[in-house]
């Protein structure tokens, strides 16, 4: 299966899109949007972003495992990776949002709002 980016419905109606490797693992998560067009905008700027390595911002969780997040030009997280057993697999993980991000299709998995009134 191909890379590809999935916009999908969060559990209470927002959006939230995912970067999926070849292998079908999430790479990056995106933050909660309240309108799909916002998730749509968070893909354009992680395929904006991700070639520069300075938009990688790696860190390490409580529980001691390293992650990273990919900021945009003005510091805004973009989206989190999973949490990694070693730096160097996050470093693969960063190579490989880099990999995937730029030309990859948009899965469009978003259930159709029928809003009834009343």
């Amino acid at each position: 299966m191909a890379a590809r980016f999935v916009i999908k419905n969060s559990s209470d109606g927002q959006f939230i899109f995912v970067l999926k490797a070849g292998n079908n693992e999430v790479i990056l998560t995106s933050e909660l949007y309240a309108q799909k067009q916002g998730a749509e905008n968070g893909i354009a700027s992680v395929r904006a972003n991700a070639p520069d390595d300075a938009h990688f911002d790696r860190r390490t969780s409580k529980a001691c495992q390293p992650y990273f997040v990919l900021k945009a030009s003005n510091g805004e997280i973009i989206g989190t990776s999973e949490m990694y057993s070693s730096t160097s697999s996050m470093k693969k993980g960063i190579a490989s949002v880099k990999k995937n991000s730029q030309f990859t299709p948009i899965d469009d998995q978003t259930a159709s709002q029928v809003v009834a009134r009343a």
